[in-house]
C-alpha cells in the first residue's frame, strides 16, 4: 500500500520540489497552496509520476481550514504517513515599527499551523505505528539577524517544537526533524534580487554576495533540490533513528 505525504506550501518552491521527489518514489501527495492554478500544478505532478493526489487551497491562518484539509486527506487515503510543514511567510521591520498583525500572521502560519497539523496527523501515525515529520525551519531557527523578530521567533519555536515532538513520537516509530536552510534560490528570492538592486544601486552579483549571502561562507544559493533530497533522506528507512535534529543546509552560515 502506498504511503501518503501531506506537504504544506507544495505548489511552489521548496514544497513543490519535495512533492516531486516523494511522488517520484511512489508517495501519494496531499498538495496545499494558495496559487490560483494550484489544482493544475498538483494534477500535473500526479500524472507525471502516476500517483494519486488531493489538492487543498487551505489557508494556514485559519485552524478550521487546516482541520478540513486533514479530514479530507484521511477520508480519501485513510492515513497520513508523512507530514512536511513547509509553508512560511516573512516580514522585515525594526521591532518598534513591527505591525502587530504581521507578527500574529507570521506566528500563526510558521509556528501555530505546524503545531495544529502535527496534532491532527499524530493519531493516524500512532495508530499505524509509523510517522515521519519534517519541519522546514531556517538558519534563522538557529541564529538571528536584525529586523526579522517575528520570523526568527517563529523558526526558533519550530526547532524547539521539533525536539519535543521527537521525544513524544519515539515510542510510536515517529521521527521528527527540522531542516534549516540558508538562502534558497526560489522565484520569491529571485524577485527580491531585483528589488535590492534598485534599492541599493548594486549589480545583481553584488546583491547576491554582499546583501543576501553575506553570512554564508559559501557564496552560493542553496539549491532547492538539496532541501528536497534532505527531506527525502529524513523520511527514508535509512534515517529511522535520526530524530529531534535541526540540520543546517546553509552554506556554512551557522558555523560562524
Amino acid at each position: 500500500m502506498k504511503k501518503t505525504a501531506l506537504i504544506t506550501g507544495s505548489t511552489s518552491g521548496i514544497g513543490l520540489a519535495i512533492a516531486n521527489n516523494l511522488a517520484a518514489s511512489g508517495y501519494n501527495i496531499i498538495f496545499n497552496g494558495l496559487e490560483a492554478n494550484g489544482e493544475q500544478i498538483a494534477a500535473e505532478v500526479a500524472q507525471k509520476h502516476g500517483i494519486d493526489y488531493l489538492f487543498s487551497p487551505c489557508n494556514l491562518l485559519f485552524t478550521e481550514q487546516i482541520e478540513t484539509m486533514v479530514s479530507q486527506a484521511l477520508a480519501k487515503f485513510g492515513k497520513i504517513d508523512v507530514l512536511v510543514n513547509n509553508a512560511g511567510i516573512q516580514f522585515v521591520s525594526p521591532v518598534q515599527d513591527f505591525p502587530l498583525d504581521k507578527w500574529n500572521q507570521i506566528i500563526a502560519i510558521n509556528l501555530t499551523a505546524t503545531f495544529v497539523l502535527t496534532k491532527l496527523c499524530f493519531p493516524s501515525m500512532i495508530e499505524n505505528k509509523f510517522g515521519r515529520i519534517v519541519n522546514i525551519a531556517s538558519a534563522h531557527g538557529l541564529v538571528a539577524s536584525e529586523f526579522k523578530s517575528a520570523y526568527i521567533a517563529s523558526k526558533h519555536g519550530v526547532v524547539g517544537f521539533t525536539k519535543t515532538i521527537a521525544l513524544e513520537g519515539a515510542p510510536h516509530n515517529i521521527t521528527v526533524n527540522a531542516i534549516c536552510p540558508g538562502y534558497v534560490h526560489t522565484p520569491i528570492v529571485e524577485n527580491q534580487i531585483g528589488d535590492q538592486m534598485k534599492a541599493h544601486g548594486l549589480s545583481r552579483e553584488e546583491v547576491i554576495e554582499k546583501v543576501m549571502l553575506s553570512k554564508q561562507a559559501i557564496k552560493s544559493f542553496i539549491a532547492i533540490e538539496s532541501i528536497a533530497q534532505m527531506a527525502a533522506y529524513l523520511i527514508s528507512d535509512n534515517a529511522a533513528t535520526i530524530t529531534g535534529t535541526a540540520i543546517p543546509v546553509d552554506g556554512g552560515w551557522t558555523a560562524q
